[in-house]
């Protein structure tokens, strides 16, 4: 059978068989983003982003790398798909209507599309999302004229997204217990002579033994001098006495993800590293309570900012205090919603989830890296996940 009757055939026995939240929940999303679209003067979005697809209707593959779109309309929701995704789509996904198109044949995207669009006369896209093809947008401004595609339906879905419903939350403090879970069985592996694949390989079957679905981002373990180069991975490298080993891992669960990151050394840690720790520490206590409703991103970055500053001449920071996070897919957990960062005057509120990825790196030394996901609350953030925010020093 093609893919088309495969789908019909699918749906009669599963179809909406895995939607990972109740009907509700969905409803109450779309309502939202249709009452902004309203507002906005948008007739219709156009999002290729896999998590935004998700969050509004439960769409999820991990086959994202392919041409996916979904066009919300004041009246329908219209998923176009890979022949090769028929089945997550019937199974996974809360739509009414569901466009195949042939996997190898990506030309065959456009008319279904420019038919759905066209009696549409204002369309927001987003044109800084993940899967927006360039080719695609050409032929549709083409084929509908370029005056009707406006370049705020990423900014009008963020606003929405960064501010998480309870049951978001429920997901996200499950990906916090099964995230320690890993960390935890990770650490219980360091010592002298392990290798960082060692490390990493335990972890990553703890995190699958508690229930973690493919993750958005893999498990990092560096050590030693590895340590003060931002965003390598585990190498084989053999760790040596004394070395401090990085770890941030990140479980999903229903996609959510709440990282954490920690640092423990393989003997004793020296003064310089628990010096730099307390720094973390401090930069983690200053954000937290500057995370309030009607404080700006801005505002709290400039208080850990403050923290930071006797030290900045000697370590490396990314600059980036905290980012969102929620629903995503691979290659990164980032949401990209939000960042907590100098210039950012976005305000916060009450539920919006950070993880604040405090990582503080000598070059060609070490790094001392800690982090919590936390939530915003009226009284400031407060964490999803567990962190103790020490060292800890494995001398056995």
């Amino acid at each position: 059978m093609d893919h088309h009757a495969y789908r019909h055939a699918l749906a009669g026995a599963l179809v909406g068989s895995e939607l990972p939240f109740p009907a509700a929940e969905f409803a109450a999303r779309l309502a939202r983003v249709r009452a902004a679209m309203h507002s906005a003067g948008l007739d219709a979005l156009l999002l290729t982003d896999p998590a935004d697809i998700f969050y509004l209707t439960g769409y999820h593959t991990f086959e994202v790398s392919v041409h996916t779109a979904l066009v919300v309309s004041a009246e329908r929701l219209m998923l176009q798909v890979p022949s090769i995704e028929t089945g997550p789509a019937v199974v996974t996904a809360a739509v009414d209507e569901i466009l195949g198109y042939r996997w190898e044949g990506i030309e065959e995207v456009i008319a279904p599309l420019a038919e759905t669009l066209a009696a549409q006369r204002a369309i927001g896209l987003d044109l800084y999302g993940a899967g927006l093809r360039f080719g695609v947008i050409r032929e549709l401004q083409a084929r509908l004229g370029s005056e009707r595609f406006r370049d705020d339906g990423g900014t009008l879905l963020d606003a929405i997204r960064i501010v998480k419903t309870p049951a978001e939350l429920d997901c996200l403090r499950e990906s916090a217990r099964i995230t320690a879970a890993g960390l935890a069985a990770a650490e219980a592996v360091i010592a002298p002579g392990v290798t960082d694949n060692d490390i990493a390989a335990e972890g990553s079957r703890a995190l699958l033994a508690e229930g973690s679905e493919f993750m958005s981002l893999q498990p990092i373990v560096t050590s030693g001098r590895r340590i003060s180069i931002i965003h390598v991975n585990h190498k084989r490298r053999v760790i040596e006495p004394g070395d401090p080993v990085f770890l941030e891992f990140g479980a999903a669960f229903q996609r959510y993800t709440a990282p954490m990151m920690r640092t423990a050394v393989a003997g004793r840690a020296t003064p310089e590293m628990q010096a730099l720790r307390d720094v973390c520490r401090e930069m983690f206590e200053a954000l937290i309570a500057a995370m309030r409703p009607g404080n700006r991103f801005d505002d709290a970055a400039r208080a850990a900012e403050t923290v930071l500053a006797p030290h900045a001449e000697r370590v490396f920071f990314s600059g980036v205090f905290g980012y969102a996070v929620g629903a995503q897919f691979p290659p990164s957990w980032v949401e990209g919603t939000g960042y907590i960062a100098r210039g950012q005057t976005r305000e916060f509120v009450e539920d919006m989830v950070f993880h604040l990825p405090l990582c503080l790196r000598r070059p060609g030394e070490w790094g001392i890296g800690l982090s919590d996901t936390v939530r915003v609350t009226d009284g400031g953030a407060v964490p999803l996940t567990d962190n103790d925010w020490r060292l800890n020093e494995l001398t056995g």
